[in-house]
C-alpha cells in the first residue's frame, strides 16, 4: 500500500445549519474540521488507507482541535507545521438543497514552510495538491511549487485539484485559471467540478473540456456531475459514471469525499504502473468514489460526514 500526501490547507468550517443559504441572514454556526486537502486526507485514512497532511494550522484552540480530529481519523500528522498566525476561518451557510456560500478569514495556511527533505518521503508514493487556497499567495504558494517539482521528481503519482473558490478569485478568474495550467500540464490524473472544467478550459461541453485539458497534458480526468455522476475521461476512453440517489443536506466536502476515495483505491494498486491503469479498472473505481462522495452529502460537515467501509457495504 502508498501513502498519500496530501498538501494545503486546513481549517475551520463554521457551518450555519438551516440558514439558508444568505451568510447576511446566518446567526448560529457550528464548528467543523475542513480544508479540502485534509478532507481528502480524511477520506484515505477512514477507508483504511495510509494518509499524511501537509499544511500549516495556528498556535491557537483551533489549530489544535483541527489537527487533534485528522489524528483520531488516523491521518499521519506528523508533517503539520504550526504558526504564530491565526487558523484559517471559513463561514459556510447552506441551502436546503445543500448548496453552499462560503466567506474566508485566511490565517495560518499562507505560512507552510518548505521542509527540503520531505521528498524523500515523496518517492513511488501518492501526492495529492488541492488549490483552494494554495494559489492565493504567502509561503504556501512557494512551498505548494516546490513541492510539486519534488513529487514529480522522486516517480510520485500525482493528483491536482483546483478547488476553485467564487469568492476568492472574483475579478481575478484569468490569474486563476494560469496559476492552474502548470499544475494539470505534469499531473498524472486531475479531478475537476464542471464549473472547473469549463471555466479552465473555456469550453461548455464536458467532453471538448476535457479535450482541451488533455492536450495540455494531463492523462486521466475526472469531473463531478453531482447526482449525475462523474465523467471519467482518458486519452482513449470516455464515460459518464453513475453515482447513487441520497437526499443531500450539505454538499461541503463531497468532491473531497470522491477523490480521496479514489486515491485510497489507486494506493491499493500492487506490481502495475499507477498511469495505465485499465479504463474498466477506473470506472469500477469511479463508481465506488461516487458513492462515498454521495453519502458524505447526507450530513453535516465535511470530514465527520465521511463514510467508513461498513457504510458502504450497507448502500
Amino acid at each position: 500500500m502508498k501513502n498519500v500526501y496530501c498538501i494545503g490547507e486546513l481549517l475551520i468550517d463554521f457551518v450555519a445549519e438551516k440558514q439558508g443559504s444568505d451568510l447576511s441572514k446566518a446567526t448560529d454556526f457550528t464548528k467543523k474540521a475542513g480544508g479540502a486537502p485534509a478532507n481528502v486526507a480524511a477520506a484515505v485514512a477512514k477507508l483504511m488507507g495510509s494518509s499524511y497532511f501537509v499544511g500549516c494550522v495556528g498556535k491557537d484552540p483551533f489549530g489544535t482541535f483541527l489537527l487533534n480530529t485528522l489524528e483520531k481519523g488516523n491521518v499521519d500528522i506528523s508533517l503539520a507545521q504550526r504558526s504564530a498566525t491565526i487558523t484559517t476561518l471559513a463561514f459556510v451557510s447552506l441551502a436546503d438543497d445543500g448548496e453552499r456560500d462560503f466567506v474566508f478569514s485566511r490565517g495560518a495556511d499562507k505560512e507552510l514552510s518548505y521542509d527540503p527533505d520531505l521528498k524523500n518521503h515523496f518517492k513511488n508514493q501518492i501526492v495529492h495538491f488541492g488549490a483552494a487556497t494554495a494559489l492565493l499567495g504567502g509561503n504556501l504558494e512557494e512551498t505548494y511549487s516546490n513541492y510539486f517539482r519534488d513529487a514529480l521528481l522522486s516517480d510520485a503519482f500525482v493528483c491536482f485539484d483546483p478547488n476553485f473558490r467564487t469568492d476568492l478569485w472574483k475579478g481575478t478568474e484569468n490569474t486563476f485559471v494560469q496559476k492552474c495550467l502548470p499544475f494539470i500540464k505534469q499531473s498524472h490524473l486531475a479531478k475537476f467540478s464542471l464549473e472547473e472544467a469549463q471555466l479552465i478550459s473555456g469550453k461548455q461541453d464536458v467532453t471538448e473540456a476535457c479535450v482541451y485539458l488533455h492536450n495540455l497534458g494531463v492523462k486521466t480526468i475526472t469531473v463531478t456531475l453531482g447526482k449525475e455522476g462523474t465523467y471519467l475521461s482518458t486519452t482513449t476512453n470516455q464515460k459518464i459514471i453513475p453515482s447513487i440517489p441520497v437526499n443531500p443536506v450539505d454538499t461541503t466536502g463531497a468532491g473531497d469525499a470522491f477523490i480521496g476515495c479514489l486515491l485510497q483505491q489507486i494506493s491499493q494498486v500492487k506490481n502495475m504502473e499507477l498511469t495505465e491503469l485499465p479504463f474498466n479498472t477506473l470506472e469500477e473505481m469511479v463508481f465506488l468514489a461516487n458513492k462515498v462522495g454521495a453519502i458524505t452529502t447526507t450530513n453535516y460537515g465535511a470530514i465527520v460526514a465521511l463514510p467508513d467501509q461498513n457504510q458502504l457495504k450497507l448502500m
